[in-house]
């Protein structure tokens, strides 16, 4: 089964991708942040680029700070964002 969610990129993700938002259907083997993240990249350039390996992201499920590891679900809300500084 097929997994609606909506996504939200935060800062210079956001600029990167050209998107705010978008709702995506995944596929059923894509049920964890790194399984997301992977998928996207293989989106094409604008989200391999903002998505690299290297870079820091932070990540939200349902407004909680998550892990790589952690589960997605149907209807999920998942945000990238950068580390927040402080100063």
């Amino acid at each position: 089964m097929s997994k609606p969610i909506t996504l939200l990129y935060f800062a210079w993700l956001r600029e990167r991708i050209g998107l705010a938002h978008e709702e995506i259907v995944l596929p059923d083997d894509v049920d964890t942040v790194e399984a997301l993240i992977g998928y996207l990249r293989a989106r094409g350039p604008r989200y391999a680029e903002a998505l690299r390996p290297h870079e820091t992201i932070r990540c939200a499920i349902n407004q909680d700070f998550v892990e790589a590891g952690s589960r997605i679900h149907a209807n999920d809300e998942v945000a990238f964002f950068p580390p927040v500084t402080g100063g």
